[in-house]
């Protein structure tokens, strides 16, 4: 753990190639990357990634957490994936190796590469919840409405973080300046509406976003973001709630300001 670095990332959350760059001159080396940012949504440019980690001699593990079953899986030597981001059972997932000869054997079954008994029922229900195709038969029409959602927020003063950067259309991060992120959450949660600060993971915490401070937002835009994620069921319905609701949040705040 002490000999692990941190590649930083640009304004648009795409990894420091440079940085990259300066890691892969060393020792061979595992590097891992996210496909898709769990808060911003940007998508890494994994091809490029990958072309630079082979000529150096390493290896490239990607996170497909938020892209399993959404958007193309990319190429990799390690990819892993988590079931219930694309509607499958909590606590499955999988890791996919291009090569099983890369890894140490240390278990103790199907010749030390598996530890113990596996949870089937969850694997099959992953496997289901794949072919199922929801959520990437769906993403057309997602990234139409994502598209409505940030027109709307941007004519009423939001800041769509990462704009610039490919992003996934399931997940959007908005901040609207002056209004802390924990204020919009229980104004909107009153409403019906369910959004995160930050990660879904860590919005609890109500700690400070390291992916936007890597990112270089200034911690008062950072104080204020959301994220708002969609899926196959998300309608327009919900699109115009949701800009209703932060369009009364953004006037009730105006009015106390004046």
């Amino acid at each position: 753990m002490g000999r692990a670095r941190v590649i930083g990332v640009d304004a648009g959350g795409l990894v420091d190639m440079d940085a990259l760059e300066a890691v892969l001159t060393g020792d061979p080396a595992l590097v891992a990357v996210q496909h898709v940012n769990n808060e911003s949504g940007v998508i890494q440019p994994v091809s490029e990634i990958l072309d630079r980690v082979r000529a150096a001699g390493s290896l490239l593990l990607v996170d497909c957490a938020q892209s399993a079953g959404k958007l193309p899986l990319p190429d990799a030597d390690f990819i892993s994936i988590s079931a219930h981001k694309f509607g499958g059972p909590p606590g499955c997932g999988a890791l996919l190796v291009r090569d099983i000869a890369i890894l140490r054997a240390s278990g103790g079954q199907e010749r030390g590469y598996r530890r113990g008994t596996e949870n089937l029922p969850a694997a099959a229900g992953m496997a289901a919840a794949l072919a199922s195709r929801s959520f990437a038969a769906s993403r057309p029409r997602i990234a139409d409405l994502r598209r409505k959602l940030e027109a709307e927020l941007l004519a009423v003063g939001a800041l769509v973080i990462a704009q610039g950067s490919e992003r996934s259309p399931f997940i959007g991060g908005y901040a609207m300046a002056g209004v802390a992120s924990a204020s919009q959450l229980v104004q909107l949660d009153l409403a019906g509406i369910s959004v995160s600060a930050g990660s879904a993971c860590s919005s609890g915490s109500m700690k400070p976003s390291r992916v936007l401070a890597a990112m270089g937002v200034a911690p008062e835009i950072a104080a204020s973001v959301v994220r708002v994620s969609f899926g196959p069921r998300t309608s327009d319905a919900d699109v115009e709630r949701f800009v209703t609701e932060w369009r009364r949040i953004a006037e009730r705040a105006s009015v106390r300001a004046a």
